[in-house]
């Protein structure tokens, strides 16, 4: 049966919003080494691209429900793909790294109400019977993305200028605005209740303060005990937000649902393998591009396959999962991605194309299912009631975890090239970084080894609880 115009349109709309935000993070990482020439940046440095639009995100997400209840859905939707729009522009028009990284954070607080708001809107507009159809074509962005953005970004950079990947995202969201603006209804709570401003500073503070100053060490900007004095600073406001949390009713980010083991294992142990695999888009095409020197199209063309790799894996990780079990596939598949990854420290000059792309390939194939066992598990003991602050806090924790692969990678590279000695940084930097990205996914595994055997196993298996 055909789904009806509403639930169609409406998740066609917020599918083009995370289209729009899904091409344009990978469009740039192909294209940070020629933004950091033309910038007169060290190439390492321009993780701080990344990061800043990560903080962004990790600050914002907590409060964008309460926010949407607040002002209402449409508004705050439309809203957010202004900003972002905003943001593109702003990227555009930078003449300096520092501008970047403010027109990137612009940008993260875009998306970080755009997405989780416009899943908001699916959930309030989308009948129950069309529901899970509806929901289908948000998968469609998530897969697209990542194989349109590195080529695409790649293509602009080689043949025409960067300055251009930041204009991809006007016409799509000029285009949702209006879309917006015509089929999705302004839906909010009358009685929201209050929003929790101590935590929230004391949370996003933190969290800023801390993830900025590890970017910024030893990239130069700033000295070393300024970078240092951020990262402490940032420390002891999310100390304070951890004792803060455990006293309050209804804190920002609900720290106490870590208490649950599967959840517990999920985020906790997911956050040490997204430290490894988020800096899988910042490393390799520097890789690629600083140590192999390839171009940015052809390097966009390599990164890609990863995502063929992960749209293959997500065909048959259900039955995998059935078969063996939650625990286990995490365990044994942690190593078979960390090994994927630290494999990519291994390309030098003259190696053959297609050997590079193989592997490219099974790093997106073994971290695809890590992440739909992850995300699965996530909620296997959350009861329903929890399921919104249970969100919130795995996706704030999740989007922490990538900028620290991001940071991490930095840094290895950074002294791995510094210890080599090399006056510019050769394919033979990049191995010690990959190694430690690598050691990061693997060691998940103590975490999510102390699951019983049967964890998940309604999920794995695909059986309902009785009601």
């Amino acid at each position: 049966m055909p789904l009806a115009l509403g639930a169609f349109i409406v998740p066609l709309i917020v599918a083009c919003a995370m289209f729009m935000e899904n091409v344009d993070a990978t469009v740039i990482v192909t294209s940070l080494p020629t933004l950091a020439r033309d910038l007169g940046q060290d190439p390492i440095t321009m993780k701080l691209a990344v990061t800043s639009y990560v903080i962004g995100l990790g600050v914002f997400i907590p409060i964008c429900g309460w926010v949407a209840d607040r002002y209402g859905s449409r508004t705050v939707f439309r809203t957010a793909i202004g900003i972002f729009i905003a943001g593109s522009l702003l990227c555009a028009a930078c003449t300096s790294l520092p501008m970047l990284v403010v027109a990137r954070f612009v940008q993260g607080i875009g998306g970080a109400m755009m997405v989780p708001v416009g899943r908001i809107i699916i959930f309030r507009s989308v009948p129950k019977s069309d529901f899970i159809r509806a929901v289908n074509y948000l998968t469609i962005p998530a897969l697209l993305g990542p194989v349109v953005g590195p080529p695409l970004g790649g293509f602009i950079t080689t043949y025409l200028h960067w300055r251009l990947i930041f204009f991809i995202n006007i016409p799509i969201g000029v285009l949702g605005i209006w879309l917006t603006n015509r089929h999705i209804a302004n839906m909010h709570e009358e009685h929201p209740g209050p929003l929790d401003w101590f935590g929230f500073v004391l949370s996003a503070g933190g969290a800023s303060l801390f993830m900025l100053g590890l970017s910024l060490v030893g990239s130069g900007l700033v000295s070393f005990g300024h970078a240092v004095g951020m990262c402490l600073a940032g420390a002891l406001l999310l100390v304070g937000y951890w004792f803060y949390a455990r006293r309050v009713e209804r804190p920002v980010l609900d720290l106490r649902l870590l208490n649950i083991p599967s959840f517990h294992a999920s985020v906790a142990g997911g956050s040490l393998f997204r430290i490894g695999l988020g800096s899988v888009p910042f490393l390799l095409p520097l890789a690629l591009q600083e140590g192999l020197g390839m171009t940015a199209f052809l390097s966009g063309s390599i990164t890609c396959a990863s995502a063929f790799g992960s749209m293959f894996m997500k065909t048959i990780a259900s039955r995998v999962l059935r078969s063996f079990g939650f625990r286990r596939v995490l365990i044994v598949n942690a190593v078979l991605a960390g090994a994927a990854i630290a494999v990519c420290g291994t390309f030098h000059p003259g190696m053959s194309r297609w050997l590079i792309w193989g592997i490219v390939l099974l790093g997106g194939f073994f971290p695809s299912l890590q992440f739909t066992s992850l995300n699965s598990l996530a909620y296997a003991d959350i009861p329903s009631r929890d399921i919104g602050r249970a969100t919130s806090v795995a996706s704030v924790i999740q989007q922490v975890s990538l900028g620290l692969g991001v940071t991490i990678a930095g840094l290895a590279l950074q002294a791995s090239h510094r210890l080599q000695g090399h006056a510019t940084i050769v394919w033979s930097d990049f191995w010690p970084a990959f190694l430690v990205v690598g050691l990061f996914c693997a060691a998940s595994i103590p975490v999510t080894s102390r699951l019983p055997a049967s964890a998940g196993a309604e999920i794995a298996r695909g059986r309902r609880e009785a009601a």
